[in-house]
């Protein structure tokens, strides 16, 4: 065990599993406490690699992120801490790396519950190596104006309600962190504050004790007086009384053991801590207490006068001339985060993104103000949700079953469409699932699945404008435009597509209005009239069922249809629908470990 003070204006950590609001919590003490370097020297997060942002004071600095333990360790040979937050399961196995760090020569363990013969092997190794242990089960410890570990001290506002930011005469242990807080509250009240303070922690076999501890502030020169306490359960004060026995100490001891209502209960009691449970009459917090007052430690006879013993110990040394007061300072002011100041309303500042169709901020995340649990306890579908994030309103079931009814029928063409043609050659190379999803979906354009959209505008704008079928082909005809949603490679007037059948029954079935599609049928049968496959292909018939659905629904006005239609609404129906398809062929391909490919030369036609 150490015989001197653990920390000092220049003590560096590594910090194990990245918490955010602790780290933050150090570097904004460092800031107030005046340190030059921060105090947080890396952070170990296993499996991840890289930096996390976070400021010190105003300025937002970079603090290096390591896969391991021994990286760390590598990388940053001047940090000394190890600050542990994994969970009880991990922290004894991380614990022991550390501790097997040369560099390494104080480990905190945050977590409680961790298994007690682990704890025992980590004592055992700490003790043969002359390193230390705090915790497990512990908040951490702090030396004034210089470092702390952790949530030690809880918030700015408290640590400097306690006068932390500065070092005071006053070493304290104890075994709770929260009365930790407390007592840092009472002992700046009633002295000049603490010089250092240490939560053991509440386990059955804390890594360092209470005496260990008072030990090494009896060799700290800074600190004039002690102040410990302890707590019903286990023999650890008993040590404390042997060695105020044995003159080992010679500054001022201030003590408490609390739980003496234990008393009162007619069975034995646990109390918060797994440590905090008398075993016997030796353990109790009454013999506990009269075994530190009869070793000559200062002992209240309540908790309540605990505070005026430490004021009255404390008014002996100055009296005696034995410590000076430490002199008041005014700390820097730590500049607020920007969201608590908005939240407190004492910023305002402009957003960057507007975001309308979802919000994830509450219990559960919304989509167009409807909560997901209400989507899923009213059973409905992709095209409810589509209805909600596309259209930022509940459409009804008839419109809802439309959408998804065309999500089915375009989910695949076969492998021979450019598309699905696309994914296959890059799955065959070996690429990722989301390479092979673009590589497709990249093909998505005026020639394929484009048409969705120009369908829906350009049968829009011909019969809004009252023009015969006549009219409109052949005035597309002058400018040099195919119509779009007519036209197709395999299908003929003989041979219909089986999509727009069932697209067209289903329509006719449900739809209040078809108007935009018994148009384009119209043109259909003049288009046929041309050339045999000039069919209304599955493109038209969903854009103009589209327009029907839009108009008819009673849910849309005449300028929202117009921006759906100019924005690119329906194609995104086709990409939706399409990806679906080309996912599947991705990992058709994958799944049959298909060679790289190369197209035949027989299919290539070589010219001069």
């Amino acid at each position: 065990m150490a015989t001197g003070q653990l920390f000092s204006k220049t003590t560096q950590a590594l910090f194990y599993n990245y918490k955010q609001l602790p780290i933050q919590r150090m570097l904004d003490f460092d800031f107030l406490c005046g340190r030059e370097t921060p105090s947080v020297a890396g952070i170990i997060n296993p499996g991840s690699e890289g930096f996390q942002k976070l400021f010190f004071g105003q300025e937002e600095i970079a603090i290096p992120v390591h896969s391991t333990v021994e990286a760390a360790c590598a990388a940053h040979p001047t940090a000394d801490v190890f600050i542990n937050f994994a969970s009880f399961r991990s922290a004894a196995a991380s614990s022991m790396s550390a501790l097997k760090q040369p560099t390494i020569r104080v480990v905190a363990i945050i977590a409680e519950g961790v298994p007690e013969s682990d704890t025992k092997q980590l004592i055992g190794f700490a003790k043969a190596n002359n390193k230390v242990v705090i915790g497990p089960a512990t908040v951490g410890g702090i030396q004034a104006g210089a470092f702390k570990i952790g949530d030690t001290a809880g918030t700015i506002d408290n640590i400097i309600q306690c006068k932390l930011y500065r070092p005071g005469s006053v070493g304290f242990v104890s075994k709770s962190g929260g009365m930790s807080n407390e007592l840092y509250n009472t002992i700046a009240r009633v002295t000049d504050g603490v010089y250092e303070g240490i939560a053991i922690g509440g386990d059955v076999f804390p890594g360092s004790t209470l005496s260990d501890h008072v030990l090494r502030f009896n060799n700290i020169p800074q600190v004039k007086m002690i102040v410990v306490l302890g707590e019903l359960g286990g023999r650890d004060e008993y040590s404390l009384v042997e060695a105020l026995k044995q003159g080992k100490i010679n500054k001022p001891v201030v003590a408490w053991v609390s739980g003496t209502c234990a008393t009162l209960f007619k069975s034995e009691v646990q109390f918060g801590h797994a440590g905090a449970k008398s075993g016997g009459e030796m353990e109790s917090a009454q013999a506990k207490n009269q075994a530190l007052r009869d070793a000559g430690a200062v002992v209240p006879t309540s908790y309540e006068a605990f505070e005026g013993a430490i004021k009255a110990a404390f008014e002996n040394l100055v009296s005696e001339g034995k410590t000076t007061p430490v002199k008041e300072i005014t700390p820097p002011n730590i500049p607020e985060d920007l969201n608590t100041a908005i939240k407190s309303g004492k910023v305002r500042a402009p957003t960057h993104i507007i975001s309308t169709i979802s919000d994830d901020r509450g219990e559960e995340p919304c989509y167009g103000g409807v909560p997901m649990s209400s989507i899923v306890e009213q059973g409905l579908g992709v095209g409810d949700v589509i209805s909600l994030l596309w259209f930022k309103r509940s459409l009804p079931r008839y419109c809802t079953r439309f959408i998804e009814i065309c999500v089915l029928l375009c989910a695949d063409h076969g492998p021979c469409v450019s598309g699905a043609h696309n994914s296959i050659v890059t799955a065959r190379a070996g690429k990722d699932l989301v390479s092979c999803l673009v590589s497709g979906l990249l093909t998505i354009g005026p020639r394929f699945g484009g048409a969705v959209d120009d369908a829906a505008r350009y049968f829009k704008d011909a019969y809004d404008r009252g023009l015969t079928p006549y009219e409109f082909v052949e005035s597309m005809k002058k400018k040099g435009i195919r119509v779009p949603g007519i036209g197709h490679r395999i299908k003929r007037g003989d041979n219909r597509d089986k999509r727009v059948e069932l697209l067209q029954l289903y329509a006719r079935d449900n739809f209040p209005s078809v108007k935009y599609m018994e148009y384009a049928v119209q043109v259909e049968t003049y288009t046929l009239s041309k050339a045999n496959n000039l069919v209304l292909n599955v493109d038209g018939a969903i854009g103009t069922l589209f327009l029907d659905l839009l108009a008819g629904s009673g849910m849309f006005t005449k300028p929202e249809i117009d921006e759906i239609v100019e924005i690119g609404y329906l194609n995104g129906l086709f990409v939706l629908a399409r990806s679906i398809g080309l996912i599947g062929h991705t990992f058709d391909q994958k799944r049959l470990k298909q060679p790289l490919y190369r197209h035949p030369w027989e299919d290539v036609l070589y010219t001069k």
